[in-house]
């Protein structure tokens, strides 16, 4: 991600959080004019030039779904518990695809888009725990992308297998590194 595109995510989360903060302290129970659902704003794509969902990727989310509460597992890979790396590694793996097992190798997996470019079947990658840190600690695949929302499939520390809206995070947006498009109609290749 350019330096330019990094700054502009800040400057909105931050700009989020301030409107957070100022809608928490008024004293008026009426909802706010201004929707707080989205601290990232993506450029929605016209009808016309939204991409269709390859059938692959369709099958490959309905059986990611398969999986929400399932408990987070430190360097799990089956049913049993996942860590993020290893969820899509098994999920990917049912379809044939043989990738990393740890999340900076998965970033190394794929063709690099934009948030404005995302779709379905992508991953997103991100930093761990250490905001400072430059190296990727988590990734996600993207379930859904609607009126430039973005929904993602991952397990999480906390909550295991679940579904995030990256948008509105307080915790996703700071982190947010990168995303990645492979291959569905072979096995992907490392940049």
């Amino acid at each position: 991600m350019s330096l330019k595109n990094y700054i502009f995510l800040i400057a909105v989360f931050l700009m989020g959080n301030a409107l957070q903060a100022q809608t928490a302290s008024s004293a008026h129970t009426e909802k706010s004019a201004h929707s707080l659902d989205t601290l990232v704003s993506v450029p929605v794509a016209s009808n016309d030039s939204a991409p269709k969902i390859n059938k692959q990727v369709e099958e490959i989310i309905q059986f990611a779904k398969k999986f929400l509460g399932t408990p987070y597992h430190y360097a799990g890979s089956t049913p049993s518990g996942f860590d993020c790396s290893g969820f899509i590694y098994y999920v990917m793996g049912n379809f044939g695809m043989r990738l990393s097992r740890s999340s900076p190798g998965l970033a190394e997996f794929g063709k690099t888009v934009k948030l404005s470019e995302l779709q379905p079947g992508d991953l997103m990658f991100f930093k761990g725990r250490n905001t400072g840190s430059s190296g990727v600690g988590h990734v996600a695949m993207v379930v859904e992308v609607k009126e430039g929302v973005i929904r993602f499939i991952h397990s999480s520390t906390s909550r295991g297998v679940i579904i995030d809206t990256f948008n509105n995070s307080g915790y996703y947006v700071p982190r947010y590194l990168k995303s990645k498009r492979l291959d569905y109609g072979g096995v992907p290749s490392k940049n």
